[in-house]
């Protein structure tokens, strides 16, 4: 199979090609705002993820396109990328000292082989308190305006994580294990 991500997020990239998978790139250039934010978040995050797929798939019937978004829920509501510096500090405030989710949706479809197979992951993610200092200091330090919920696990923020319950590589934006069981799982359905 020919494998396209339709994401430009390193990240996603890093984990995919350190599982040994082949593909190229081509980001999605969808507008989120067209998904309603009052979806559940599992909702949320996989009909994302399946617009990105979409959105790449129409123009590569015959590659199989990866499509994925990760998002953070907290109190009912959901952290995505911070618009500035102030949004970041208030979404690291309301992480300190408290228990989020991150949900990964991923969307895998090759038009031609009519295969459109979608799932998320979520993970659980408990953060210690940290000082209004900390978390200016991070947002300086790692600029994470390109991240749900303002937070990076894989830099220093590291430093805040109570505990995990769940993928680590869906905190950092793909949960590889889980991807590769849903690849085994269509080409069965396949056969």
């Amino acid at each position: 199979m020919k494998y396209i991500l339709a994401s430009k997020s390193p990240r996603r990239s890093e984990i995919l090609l350190k599982a040994g998978f082949k593909f190229k790139v081509i980001p999605s250039n969808i507008d989120e705002s067209k998904i309603s934010i009052n979806l559940n978040p599992k909702d949320y995050c996989v009909e994302l993820a399946k617009l990105k797929a979409y959105d790449i798939a129409n123009k590569n019937k015959n590659c199989t396109i990866i499509g994925s978004d990760t998002i953070v829920y907290i109190n009912n509501s959901i952290l995505n990328k911070p618009k500035n510096f102030n949004d970041a500090k208030k979404m690291l405030s309301i992480l300190s000292n408290n228990t989020h989710s991150v949900l990964t949706g991923v969307s895998i479809v090759n038009i031609n082989e009519k295969i459109d197979f979608n799932f998320y992951e979520s993970t659980e993610v408990s953060f210690y308190k940290i000082s209004d200092l900390e978390i200016e200091n991070y947002i300086n330090k790692f600029k994470p305006y390109d991240k749900a919920g303002s937070y990076g696990i894989q830099d220093g923020s590291n430093l805040f994580v109570k505990k995990i319950v769940g993928s680590y590589e869906n905190i950092v934006g793909f949960p590889i294990s889980k991807f590769y069981q849903s690849l085994k799982k269509i080409s069965s359905l396949q056969r």
